[in-house]
């Protein structure tokens, strides 16, 4: 099954992980975030194919802002799903 989310790792450091949540989940139903790992500071941010172009401007923008460490996908296979 295929999943319907585009999902992306990245490491950042802990204390922003409270504003990279807020800011976006300010933008309703864009993309969903889940921490992967506190310790590591590893978060997992995921949107519709439909919004792909939205979210990854958003990405690209934070990127500006604050360290986004993009990581290999296949590390949230180790923590399990929601």
């Amino acid at each position: 099954m295929d999943t319907p989310f585009v999902k992306r790792v990245y490491r950042t450091p802990r204390q922003h992980i409270a504003y990279l949540r807020f800011v976006l989940e300010s933008y309703d139903g864009l993309a969903f975030i889940r921490t992967l790992d506190n310790r590591q500071a590893l978060v997992e941010i995921a949107y519709p194919p439909s919004r792909r172009l939205d979210a990854e401007a958003l990405l690209t923008a934070l990127g500006r802002e604050l360290p986004l460490e993009e990581q290999d996908p296949a590390i949230a296979a180790d923590y399990p799903p929601l």
